[in-house]
């Protein structure tokens, strides 16, 4: 009956007691994880395992989980297995044995000598790789060795396969092998403590890299002893590795001769001996081609003889003869097989065998030449008794054990595709995907353990490397899904190598068929391996993909997966809020961290401390009324995007050098403890940047206030507030002015200066001033005569900045008289400093004389008391001394 279903309660009246009461219930198993698969196959398998520091669960649905392990959760001290248990180990290991054997057993022959050898120099503690080509008997060889070297080490002989394994891979094998630690893999430091300690015998077959990568391996199991076997084409060990080298070659023509009567199981005729020396001279001596030739004999198969021929009417062989001559005259009607055909067999031996022997030849080509195990095959094939196909193949010479499977041997994929070619090839693709159907079921199945999934690994595999590229949409489907399913089972069986390359092909796959939800989930796993590796940067670039996926499509509880895994990944790399950055990393530039630049100083004759110009003050342009000064962030976002190395320093607005009446203040010098220590840096290295910041702006901001409010106190005095700018007006300043022409009315209006007219001067030709017409400054506006008046003579009235007029003349600073200065002079004046001042024409062809008897008018600044003719700001007219604090022409 189905476990999952019981059907009528009538089958349970064991359960009821005999009393006659009412019957008692069974005690219900804890019921599983809820969780499900996406296509709905029922329970799934929910696994925690650690991983060095690591907790992780394995969670088909919605992405493995991974966080800090517990202190309660970590695996104590690994103990070692005992002599039972490494016996079963090593039957576990190696690859099941046929179902029915269909030949006889080969032993091994002519090979005493290196047997012997070997065993020595494993019993002096050193290492031996022994190197042969494929077909040349080396694992008949181990096997022997193994069995002599059986107790020459404390944790005895180890027995690994080098097939798709990288160093890291075996060593995790060899740890498993000599320690009890279920559902534990240690970190690197962890694993290389454990292996240091192992003292045995390790049998490496198959093994597929050599240099430094074998290096690594000998250098972390110092107390073990190594027999690897590997091919001519595998790098050999470096020269300093201290590995002795054994080559293996062919048998003699005897030892052949031998070999061949025991795989036909009688002696040869003169023909068939005859026949075999010529193969022997072919092939080189290579016992794997004897064993075939010897198949072919047994099986009677030549060219005329192949397929049908071979069988009876009831679908068995002929059975052999006792070895009589007789009866081998009477057998031998048929030419014996050319050595083209003895050299390539493959076509001619399942020709002659059965028709689930040929189909289990065809999944191995499919599968890149992985043989299903063989309990699969009567549910691949569709035949009950397809199980004993192995034992065929295995008696013919067609499949070699590799780890604890079968694949081809070596030239029989290419044999079997050169003679079904074009079939085969067709039906590839359809094979394959047949097989990842089964597994694909076979592995969600909640009976199957993930051990029994794991020594399906190079299947299961091959099946997704055929489909992940095909151009079928069905097919890429089926591979999407065995990955979805298997994956998991290789990540809990600890075949943490199969897992990567899986979960790879899915997302290759998915990414191929735009299975979105499907990729995102082998991004995460992808990610959660690095993290669980110590790859931080593939880590966190799987992770974020998979965010970034699952984003898209809504899925809340796999981007909080993922999300989780991500802060993890951040903590350990020292990216995380707070952090500091792993030693030997570089931190990230911290940009609010910069100190900030000081301000330019300017040193002597209107240079800064580095040789730079500072321009003078230009007045060309119309000037605004002046305003508060505001800081603003922008002042901010600019100190902070400086270099680092200064410290900070209160913004001011800095006075133009060559500005009348200021003087650019000299360069303060840093003080010597203004540098890494200063007291400055450190208040603004802590979290009161911005406070700081804030209260510098404060008092800047009141001293730009007082400044204003002080000069407008002294310079405004009772003057009436000027009215509103009129069109034609301008709010340009001209040196030598008292304010901004758009501050003073208009000639005609009330309360205009009025410019009496006198003769003699640079008039009309009546000699009269003009009524206040306005002559053209430079920079294109027209301002009143009056306002840009830098001196009148005796007797007329000057506009002084405080609005008042005076009768009486006042003398120049110089001592001499004020310069008389017509409305219009094309004479340019140039300020004191000898800046860029603005150029005031004049009509005069002469130069018009200043303060000093120079050529020169010098204009004093705006706002300032340096009129002529004008008074001082506190209402009396100005003699030869100006008064304190004003800058004198």
């Amino acid at each position: 009956m189905d476990p999952t279903n019981r059907g009528s309660e009538a089958f349970h009246d064991d359960e009821q007691s005999s009393t006659g009461g009412p019957r008692k219930r069974r005690t219900p198993r804890e019921p599983e994880r809820a969780d499900t698969t996406p296509g709905g196959q029922g329970p799934v398998r929910v696994v925690q395992l650690v991983s060095g520091d690591y907790l992780l669960t394995v969670n088909p649905v919605d992405g493995s989980e991974i966080e800090p392990c517990p202190p309660g959760s970590l695996p104590a001290r690994p103990e070692r297995h005992g002599p039972e248990q490494r016996a079963e180990l090593r039957r576990a290991a190696a690859p099941p044995p046929p179902a029915r054997r269909a030949g006889p057993q080969l032993p091994l022959l002519h090979r005493e000598e290196e047997r012997e050898r070997l065993g020595r120099l494993l019993s002096r503690g050193r290492s031996v790789r022994l190197t042969g080509p494929a077909g040349s008997g080396r694992s008949v060889l181990l096997d022997a060795v193994a069995e002599d070297c059986a107790d020459l080490a404390p944790d005895g002989v180890v027995r690994l396969s080098g097939y798709r394994r990288t160093a890291g891979d075996l060593l995790h094998e060899l740890f498993a092998a000599v320690h009890h630690a279920p559902l534990h893999r240690p970190d690197r430091a962890g694993l290389m403590a454990a292996v240091q300690g192992i003292g045995a015998v390790v049998i490496l077959d198959d093994l597929e890299f050599g240099g430094v990568a074998l290096d690594e391996l000998l250098d972390a199991t110092p107390e073990c002893a190594f027999l690897f076997s590997a091919t001519p084409d595998v790098p050999a060990p470096s020269a300093d590795s201290h590995v002795e080298e054994v080559f293996l070659g062919g048998l003699g023509r005897t030892g052949c001769l031998e070999l061949l009567e025991r795989a036909v199981d009688r002696a040869l005729t003169d023909e068939e001996a005859d026949w075999a020396a010529d193969l022997w001279f072919e092939s080189e001596g290579l016992p794997l081609r004897f064993v075939q030739a010897g198949a072919l004999l047994r099986l009677g198969v030549t060219a005329g003889t192949a397929g049908s021929e071979a069988f009876d009417a009831f679908g068995e062989r002929p059975a052999a003869g006792d070895g009589t001559a007789g009866e081998d005259e009477g057998r031998r009607t048929v030419p014996l097989p050319t050595l083209a055909q003895a050299a390539a067999p493959a076509t001619l031996l399942a020709a002659a065998l059965g028709e689930a022997a040929r189909e289990t030849l065809r999944f191995a080509v499919a599968l890149g030449g992985e043989v299903p195990h063989q309990a699969h095959l009567p549910a691949l094939v569709g035949d009950t008794h397809a199980d004993a196909a192995v034992g065929e193949l295995l008696a013919c010479g067609l499949i070699t054990p590799v780890a604890a499977h079968y694949r081809l041997a070596t030239g029989v994929a290419d044999q079997l595709i050169a003679g079904y070619g074009e079939e085969w090839a067709r039906q590839s693709a359809a094979t394959a995907h047949t097989a990842a159907q089964h597994y694909a079921w076979w592995a969600g199945h909640p009976s199957v353990s993930p051990e029994r999934i794991a020594v399906e690994a190079d299947a299961i595999l091959a099946a997704l490397a055929a489909l992940t590229g095909d151009e079928n949409s069905g097919h890429r489907a089926a591979a999407v899904l065995l990955a979805r399913t298997a994956a998991p089972a290789f990540a809990a069986a600890l075949r943490w190598g199969a897992w990567e390359r899986c979960l790879r092909h899915g997302q290759e796959a998915a990414r191929i068929a735009g299975e979105v939800g499907e990729e995102a989930y082998f991004h995460h796993e992808l990610g959660v391996l690095a993290l669980c590796t110590g790859n931080l940067d593939r880590a966190r670039a799987g992770l974020e993909a998979s965010i970034g996926l699952r984003g898209v499509l809504a899925d809340k509880r796999g981007t909080v997966a993922g999300r989780r895994a991500l802060a993890l990944v951040a903590d350990r790399s020292g990216l995380a809020l707070g952090a500091r950055a792993l030693p030997g990393s570089t931190p990230p530039r911290a940009v609010g961290a910069v100190p900030p630049l000081p301000p330019p100083r300017t040193g002597v004759g209107g240079r800064t401390s580095a040789g730079e110009e500072v321009p003078d003050a230009r007045s060309e342009q119309s000037a605004a009324p002046p305003a508060k000064t505001k800081v603003t962030d922008d002042t901010t976002a600019i100190i902070n995007r400086l270099p680092g190395g200064a410290t900070a320093a209160a913004a001011a607005p800095a006075p133009a050098a060559g500005a009348p009446g200021r003087q650019a203040a000299p360069a303060t010098p840093r003080p010597a403890g203004a540098g890494k220590g200063s007291w400055a840096q450190r208040l603004m290295s802590g979290g009161n940047r911005r406070n700081l910041l804030a209260a510098g702006a404060g008092a800047l901001l009141a001293a730009v206030l007082g400044t204003v409010v002080t000069l407008g106190a002294a310079s405004g005095g009772d003057a009436p507030r000027s009215g509103p700018v009129k069109p034609g007006q301008s709010a340009s300043q001209q040196d030598g002015d008292g304010g901004l022409s758009a501050d003073e009315p208009a000639a005609g209006e009330p309360g205009a200066p009025q410019v009496p007219a006198r003769r003699g001067g640079h008039g009309d030709k009546k000699g009269n001033w003009g009524d206040g017409s306005a002559s053209p400054g430079p920079s294109g506006s027209a301002t009143p005569s009056s306002g840009s008046e830098t001196g009148a003579s005796p007797g007329t009235p000057s506009k002084s900045p405080g609005g008042n007029t005076s009768p009486t003349p006042s003398k120049s600073p110089g001592g001499g008289d004020q310069t008389k200065t017509p409305p219009v002079d094309p004479t340019p004046s140039k300020s004191q400093g000898g800046g860029d001042q603005t150029k005031t024409p004049s009509a005069d062809p002469s130069p018009s004389k200043s303060q000093g008897g120079g050529d020169q008018t010098k204009t004093p600044p705006a706002g300032g008391s340096n009129s002529a003719s004008g008074p001082a700001p506190g209402g009396k007219p100005t003699t030869g001394k100006p008064a304190d604090g004003t800058p004198v022409a």
